[in-house]
């Protein structure tokens, strides 16, 4: 490709102008300023990168050789990478697999970003950048190393913070998420690949992104790679609004659409891991589902919104408020619930012991239900799955539903603490679709409660098999309404 200096691109697009016009036409002098104002335009990111780049860290982890072994014989490192960036993991031939150093040696792990969030030492990144680390190692742009400590990380917001032992660093300046306006100029700085200190630039794309995570995301176009992890999106006053964290990819690379942590909702979870290196969050007890258009105009609520409860758990705050399955959450505390997504975010946000207010439409009608937040208990270990002592049963009827199912026996009745019930053995075509699947017991169907496969084929056998039939089941600790559609 030829190069063109500036003087040569500029008769070339007088030449296309005076063209444009005609052969003798005076070029109207709006045609001549196009250029110089659409220059004038552009922004220019060099005062930014001079103000905020010395607060951007590198991050370098690293862990012993014996938790790095991950599937196919890769190490962590690019487990992650493919994880992260939804990148299939590949079959790696057995002699092409790298050989494992012994297991206390030491081993590079990882790279990162961060920044500085405070002068005596303080640095924010991405948890899933330090998770599993045993060393983490923070590099600053004058090039001084110092081995980090890790104060806290969050798995589900993403956040973590270390700390450094140095004091009179340059902070980030924290920006105002509230103002960040869609179509605004943005820039991130970071180290993707592990090359440092690198800046690049973009728009926000979109605000209150639902991926399905814990918060909302800032979408925006600005290119993130792996290593870009955990460094400021930066505003064009120089703030900080955002901790870069995911991509969309199919490839692994940027394609377009990046991620960030806003920042409000980062330095709520840093000032509690600041505090005490862990974060509490508050809990009800429901299990919630998205209020469809349809739901919405046939019991009266006007429009979609709210949580729609489809199971409430045993000796809940929920349970003990009164809220009950079909119930439609719209408020929470006084604050309206338009998608499902916020509720789980307004509760979690609330201190456990608070006592608050829950807003529910319930048969034509909205009432306050008083709750008191408790606090969410660490993940406990899946439960062992009900052991079947006799071949599934299925009549047409059942067939028709795609469902077959057992007898529960006393001790698992006594063990799950039901009085009745039977035990899906397989779910396929509509009740598989409905979301129903092997080891779910099934308590009640068409509003009818079922002691056990006779009457669960009796139910059945009476029901309108031209209508969706509602099924009353359990899974785990939780107890929820289903729609089972029979195909037409």
């Amino acid at each position: 490709m030829r190069n063109f200096n500036g003087s040569a691109l500029r008769s070339i697009a007088l030449a296309c102008a005076f063209a444009a016009v005609g052969g003798g036409a005076v070029l109207p002098e709006r045609v001549l300023a196009q250029p110089a104002a659409a220059a004038r335009g552009l922004p220019d990111f060099t005062d930014l990168v001079d103000q905020v780049g010395p607060s951007v860290v590198n991050i370098r982890t690293v862990e012993k050789a014996s938790s790095r072994s991950g599937a196919n014989g890769m190490d962590e490192e690019m487990l992650e990478f493919f994880r992260r960036f939804g990148v299939p993991i590949p079959n790696m031939p057995r002699q092409q697999r790298p050989q494992r150093p012994q297991d206390d040696e030491p081993q590079p792990r990882g790279l990162g970003s961060g920044f500085i969030l405070t002068g005596d030492g303080y640095v924010m990144t991405n948890a899933h950048v330090v998770e599993g680390a045993d060393e983490v190692i923070v590099t600053l742009t004058d090039k001084r190393e110092f081995k980090a400590k890790i104060i806290g990380a969050d798995k589900r917001t993403d956040v973590a913070v270390v700390k450094i032992d140095a004091t009179g660093l340059p902070a980030v300046k924290v920006g105002d998420v509230g103002r960040l306006r869609v179509g605004e100029w943005v820039m991130a700085i970071g180290s993707p690949f592990g090359l440092e200190n690198t800046v690049t630039a973009g728009i926000v794309s979109a605000k209150q992104r639902d991926t399905g995570d814990y918060l909302p995301f800032i979408q925006t176009d600005v290119a993130i790679n792996p290593g870009n992890s955990g460094g400021p999106l930066i505003n064009m006053r120089g703030e900080v609004v955002g901790i870069n964290s995911q991509i969309y990819s199919r490839s692994g690379g940027f394609m377009g659409i990046s991620f960030a942590i806003p920042m409000d909702e980062a330095i709520r979870v840093s000032d509690q891991l600041r505090a005490s290196g862990r974060v509490t969050r508050g809990r009800i007890g429901v299990q919630i589902g998205q209020v469809t258009k349809d739901v919405a105009e046939s019991i009266g609520l006007g429009k979609p919104q709210g949580a729609l409860v489809s199971g409430v758990e045993a000796g809940s705050p929920a349970e003990k408020a009164g809220v009950e399955a079909g119930d439609i959450i719209t408020r929470f505390d006084g604050k309206a619930i338009e998608k499902v997504a916020d509720l789980p975010r307004l509760v979690g946000n609330t201190k456990p012991g608070t006592k608050s207010t829950l807003t529910v439409f319930r048969r034509g009608a909205s009432r306050d239900l008083p709750i008191t937040v408790a606090e969410v208990e660490p993940d406990k270990p899946a439960a062992k799955s009900v052991e079947r002592d006799e071949k599934p049963k299925a009549s047409p009827a059942a067939q028709q539903l795609g469902l077959a199912v057992t007898e529960l026996s006393d001790a698992q009745k006594k063990e799950l603490k039901i009085k009745g019930g039977v035990l899906v053995a397989s779910a396929t075509d509509a009740a598989a679709r409905a979301g129903l699947r092997e080891g779910d017991v099934i308590l009640a169907v068409a509003n009818t409660e079922v002691a056990g496969v006779k009457e669960f084929e009796a139910v059945l056998a009476k029901a309108d098999k031209g209508k969706a039939i509602n099924v009353l089941y359990r899974r785990g600790e939780w107890t929820q309404y289903v729609l089972i559609r029979p195909a037409r």
